[in-house]
């Protein structure tokens, strides 16, 4: 299986680029990654928080395969521990998805068609962070959800 993150803007912060290539290079031992950056939509001042969603969602979509099975990172999504996320990753596995697609959406989220292409939603926390420091941590549970189904020493219970 081939896993592949979805994200709008780049990330501006060396620090937490540094700590996302870190944590890249340590899931590839596990399974291809790609990290994908869609850029940022020009003149969104012009725009009313729907357009901007839908520009957002067709270049989304244009970044889907037919196969591909698409997660969004939503607020509204399903919860897991670490080790429930493993799992779950185990399920996609062994369902024989050739990719499994997260997105991180923009500041509004997605649109109605992103939706209604999904296969699921995940939530990583009844929180909100920024989307730059969202690619690190489910970059970083990728890779522990990795280590855990290895039983390697990196998760502690």
């Amino acid at each position: 299986m081939n896993i592949k993150l979805l994200a709008i803007g780049k990330t501006d912060n060396k620090a937490l680029q540094t700590l996302i290539d870190d944590y890249m290079k340590r899931l590839s031992f596990y399974v291809k990654f790609d990290l994908e950056i869609i850029p940022d939509i020009k003149n969104v001042k012009n725009l009313s928080e729907k357009q901007q969603k839908e520009k957002e969602g067709e270049l989304i979509l244009s970044k889907i395969g037919n196969t591909d099975h698409l997660i969004l990172l939503d607020e509204n999504g399903k919860t897991f521990s670490s080790v429930g996320f493993a799992d779950e990753l185990q399920k996609k596995m062994n369902t024989g998805i050739k990719t499994l697609v997260f997105v991180i959406g923009g500041p509004y989220g997605f649109s109605d068609d992103v939706y209604k292409k999904a296969n699921g939603k995940i939530s990583l926390s009844a929180m909100t962070f920024s989307h730059q420091m969202v690619r690190l941590f489910v970059i970083e549970q990728i890779y522990r959800g990795f280590t855990i189904l290895k039983n390697e020493p990196y998760h502690h219970q």
